[in-house]
């Protein structure tokens, strides 16, 4: 799992085989890496320069910067679709839901993920006016979009990844909360639920809260806070699902308050977004900007300026899905850069993922990257407009100067990524000595990241399950401080974790000012992706 500057491993090579590199109708691969890196920056550079071209390919290729799977997958094909996350809405409406799961499915082909909020169907139990019987409720409706999504294969390459949100209001929370909790429902859905101040207060103050009814904004019950969430932690610790994302902070940061509510994220959490947005997600390797304990911050901020006007261009070259994708991309012009590698960041630097010090160095870097990219937004506003949203913005209200995107910075988990730049994922630790499990054509390819098993790293390293929670919780409150969006981010437990530090995991998130948290108990599920089991360290890619 060699870095910069060297060959690709060989875990790398498999995935961009099997995913990335164009195909002849025989299947095999027909271009080299460093074709698919010019075929990617010629399409994004279609509009400029042959120096942008040339700028663009080197960024890439250096491993320093990479783009959102999307992209390298489809830019320059006829399909061409190059977002990664999109969120569509959900209306009460038969006619209007299976419109979405319509749009979903399209989206899934070309490889892009999709967020959702049920909030707005009627609970269950409700009269339907047109026929007799009753509403059977937004979980039911969900299992729908989880079933379209097993039957689509996305781009040929990846299982479509989906969000859920629902409102803690809504009258069917209990039922959403416990829908995984059997291991076998929603395999494609990560479940969030939606937290709202007035369940933080009457959660604060051991009072109950109102359950509302959507379709007659009735309320329909008042729920106890404290037992709903105790039962969300119950099942966070079991499952790991659902996760909370915190509704009234998003939308306190929500970029184009006039447009809208922002009522749900993209598969992941680290993008909330309005019904049809999309977001061109694009990730700066850490690790390439740290030599000799010195962080590179000339190059970097070369390259976010470059990685922003990239980001930028994707929206205009983008093939969406359909007219409305196309028009909230077009207006609003969300980008998100974000960063990965930040484990072997702080490997190079000496510093312990557990310490005051990681926390300070994501500060730092995150900060640098926001002001830089906004900068770089700034000016490609005086070339080419800001976004057309822009008046009465946040921006506009916060007296910024005028920007080409309504957002530049995001935090993403870069999980397929990160394993071709061979750096840890987004701003997690390095999870162990093996850092991951990969099945490829039919093979067990186990990841041992390279650095840990070095005496001169191993002395700062600080496995994920050694990281305390309120470690965990400090680097991604440091991150969001300095992000427009949300920020990916797993809080990783031990096995003998207890349900009470699940609740204490939460509570911190939300008084550290995140926009959600998803918590992971080690062991919880019957399959697990990320492993610590120890294994032979001489060689970096075991195949079993």
């Amino acid at each position: 799992m060699r870095v910069i500057n060297g060959a690709l491993s060989k875990i790398a090579m498999a995935i961009l085989k099997e995913r990335y590199l164009l195909r002849n109708k025989e299947g095999k691969a027909t271009e080299t890496v460093r074709e698919m890196f010019f075929r990617v920056a010629r399409a994004v550079a279609v509009n400029e320069s042959a120096e942008w071209e040339q700028k663009f390919f080197q960024l890439m290729s250096s491993l320093r910067f990479l783009p959102n799977s999307p992209t390298l997958m489809n830019a320059g094909k006829k399909q061409g679709q190059l977002s990664a996350c999109f969120v569509l809405p959900v209306e009460d409406s038969v006619e209007k839901i299976f419109e979405t799961v319509k749009l979903a499915a399209k989206i899934h082909q070309t490889g892009g993920g999709t967020g959702f909020s049920f909030s707005k169907l009627r609970p269950k139990g409700s009269p339907v006016s047109r026929v007799p019987g009753v509403a059977s409720g937004p979980v039911s409706f969900a299992k729908i979009f989880d079933a379209t999504t097993e039957a689509v294969k996305q781009g040929g390459a990846r299982r479509g990844a989906n969000m859920a949100v629902l409102r803690v209001d809504h009258p069917d929370i209990l039922e959403f909360i416990n829908a995984k909790r059997d291991f076998k429902s929603f395999q494609n859905f990560n479940l969030s639920v939606g937290i709202t101040r007035a369940f933080v207060s009457a959660l604060v103050h051991r009072q109950k809260f109102a359950l509302v009814d959507p379709r007659t904004n009735r309320i329909t019950a008042r729920g106890d806070a404290r037992e709903i969430f105790n039962l969300i932690a119950q099942a966070a610790w079991e499952c790991g699902d659902p996760g909370l994302i915190f509704l009234d902070r998003i939308n306190l940061f929500n970029p184009t308050p006039r447009l809208g509510q922002i009522e749900s994220t993209n598969p992941c959490g680290e993008e909330p977004l309005l019904p049809f947005e999309s977001c061109n997600l694009g990730s700066l390797n850490l690790a390439a900007y740290v030599s000799r304990e010195q962080v590179d911050w000339g190059t970097l901020a070369q390259d976010v300026t470059t990685a922003t006007r990239f980001l930028d261009n994707v929206i205009d070259v983008n093939n969406y899905p359909s007219r409305e994708c196309e028009k909230w991309a077009r207006e609003n012009r969300k980008i998100g850069l974000g960063v990965m590698g930040f484990a072997d960041a702080l490997l190079r630097l000496r510093i312990n993922y557990n310490s005051p010090k990681a926390v300070e160095f994501a500060e730092k870097v995150m900060s640098f990257i926001d002001n830089h990219a906004k900068a770089a937004s700034v000016e490609l506003a005086k070339k080419r407009g800001a976004f057309l949203n822009w008046k009465n913005s946040l921006w506009d209200q916060l007296g910024y100067p005028k920007m080409r995107n309504a957002t530049v910075t995001t935090v993403a988990p870069t999980g397929t990524i990160s394993l071709i730049a061979g750096v840890s994922s987004g701003i997690e630790p390095i999870y162990g000595e093996i850092v991951r499990r990969q099945m490829l054509d039919g093979k067990v390819f186990e990841i041992v990241h390279p650095d840990v098993k070095k005496s001169k790293y191993r002395k700062v390293w600080c496995p994920a399950e050694q990281v305390e929670i309120k470690a965990h919780i400090n680097v991604q409150a440091a991150f969001q401080r300095y992000s427009d969006s949300g920020v990916s981010k797993t809080i990783n437990l031990p096995k003998d974790s207890t349900v009470k530090d699940v609740k204490e995991a939460f509570l911190l998130a939300y008084k550290k000012g995140c926009k959600g948290i998803t918590i992971y108990r080690s062991g919880s599920r019957p399959k697990q992706v990320l492993q610590t089991k120890r294994v032979c360290l001489d060689c970096s890619v075991c195949l079993g």
